[in-house]
């Protein structure tokens, strides 16, 4: 029987601490919004007494979800217990988190305290929350730095004062794997009423081990573990939520589950890198550009004919529909032909071979090749195809005052046929032309307009992708006029179903 681990989602106050980053209330909200949907079990909304906004944001946050606790965040002191309070009070479930710290460090040169002072400070202050309401989180700040025999008297002592949660906190990042562990382990072994708790990491990244700092404590008896989506925060960040699940669903032998909805890990990356304006780095694990991307010739081999052999997760458990094979210098014919077939082309081996010496030769001047590059080196080398269907006429009518309308004749089998429609600009209107005589159930997936050079006489490189009974096609085009190159990369794509 698998066990439960709580997620502990700090996003919205420990991960909103970047510089730069903080968001406004409705930004919060929907943030919120997005964890409930994702599973976690408890959001940490904010520091109610730090700013008027923060503690707005617990208000609101407290109304708008339903499903997770709504944890507030104290110090151990009486005014910001009430203010935490007071900010909870439409929680339907609420968890005040007040602690202090407890290293040396602290101790000595923050709280210019002794031991025996600072435990009787935290009992007052579980104490002082447990008026307010049951569930009590005590956090140990700089736990990872404290002595593990005091660090033992402390949660024994905040337990006994009614503590439902026991935060040990790497603060600063310090600590190595099988230290937090041991860490872990002791005071499980040494607390006589840890039972009565539940033990909760909350990893910092200051030496790239937030993650494996997590896991070793979840090993060793944690059963919450505090992160943050993308694993953003002061310093170098926290803990990623993303990460430690992963880890936990791609080794089901340890026992250990969440009540994450992995499909929505990618969609929640995203907005919180939107509205925090912090891109993902792309070989972020599990969330970043280059998770799932390969381009090495023999692991592309490798994972088109089997994705274990290179994957040990499968990108749609996280919301991602397929791996990405890039293709570079290093890719082999596997690669492309793969790519080639997803663009709608299929070749003999001989032709094959012939498109692959001219890859290889555009490869080596280009970065990376994309499906434009592709179907140019196909298109005007290899194919000759006749299309299917043609643009013939194309006039768009559009201005500040002016319904946007569009006018297009297409040639479809030797027979021009034509479409006025109108739209909310110039290049919806013109497709919706095209869709009208073309009579396919498309659905437009993605629209890219890109420069190919400079000044107000560039040439606008357009890629389309539609959708169509469950495939997906591509299409491209250039052209001075972007509208035309717009509606001639939509028809582009379009020849591909027929």
């Amino acid at each position: 029987m698998s066990e439960k681990l709580y997620i502990f989602d700090t996003t919205l106050r420990d991960g909103e601490q970047v510089p730069g980053c903080q968001l406004n209330t409705v930004e919060k909200i929907e943030v919120a919004k997005a964890l409930e949907a994702l599973g976690v079990d408890i959001i940490e909304a904010g520091f109610p007494i730090s700013s008027p906004g923060d503690f707005k944001s617990v208000v609101e946050i407290s109304k708008a979800v339903k499903s997770p606790t709504i944890c507030a965040l104290t110090r151990a002191v009486e005014k910001d217990i009430d203010v935490a309070a007071d900010a909870l009070k439409f929680a339907k479930r609420g968890r005040i988190h007040t602690g202090i710290g407890t290293s040396f460090y602290h101790i000595k040169y923050k709280l210019n305290s002794t031991q025996d002072e600072i435990i009787e400070r935290a009992i007052a202050a579980v104490k002082y929350a447990k008026k307010y309401v049951e569930d009590v989180e005590f956090y140990a700040e700089d736990a990872g730095r404290t002595e593990n025999e005091y660090l033992a008297r402390v949660v024994e002592a905040v337990i006994k004062a009614g503590a439902t949660v026991i935060n040990i906190p790497d603060t600063t990042g310090y600590c190595l794997p099988y230290e937090f562990g041991d860490k872990i382990k002791y005071l499980v072994e040494n607390v006589p009423n840890v039972h009565k708790a539940i033990l909760s990491t909350h990893c910092h990244n200051d030496l790239g081990m937030a993650t494996a700092n997590t896991v070793m404590g979840v090993l060793n008896g944690a059963r919450q573990v505090e992160v943050t989506i993308n694993g953003i925060g002061e310093r170098a960040g926290n803990t990623s939520l993303e990460e430690v699940v992963m880890t936990l669903k791609s080794r089901k032998h340890i026992g250990i589950e969440t009540g994450i909805n992995t499909k929505n890990i990618f969609k929640t990356s995203r907005l919180v890198s939107s509205l925090m304006n912090m891109p993902v780095q792309p070989n972020k694990a599990i969330v970043g550009r280059n998770a799932f991307s390969h381009s090495s010739g023999i692991h592309q081999d490798g994972v088109l004919k089997n994705r274990e052999n290179y994957e040990i997760i499968d990108p749609v458990e996280v919301g991602i529909s397929e791996s990405s094979i890039d293709l570079t210098a290093r890719s082999g014919r596997a690669a492309l032909k793969h790519r080639l077939q997803l663009l709608g082309y299929t070749f003999e081996a001989e032709q094959l071979n012939k498109i692959y010496d001219d890859f290889l030769e555009l490869a080596d001047k280009k970065k990376g090749i994309n499906d434009e590059d592709l179907q140019i080196l196909v298109g005007n080398k290899h194919t000759g195809e006749k299309r299917a269907i043609t643009l013939e006429h194309l006039q768009v009518i559009s201005g500040k005052s002016t319904i946007p309308m569009a006018a297009v004749t297409l040639n479809i089998n030797g027979e021009s046929f034509s479409a006025i429609e109108s739209g909310n600009g110039p290049v919806d209107a013109a497709f919706s032309a095209v869709k009208k005589l073309v009579l396919h159930k498309i659905k437009l997936e993605e629209f890219l307009v890109q420069a190919i050079t400079r000044g107000s006489n560039d040439i606008g490189k357009v890629h389309v992708q539609i959708e169509n009974k469950g495939k997906m096609y591509y299409g491209f085009s250039g052209n001075t006029d972007i509208i035309t190159a717009s509606v001639e990369a939509f028809v582009d794509a379009i020849n591909k179903i027929v």
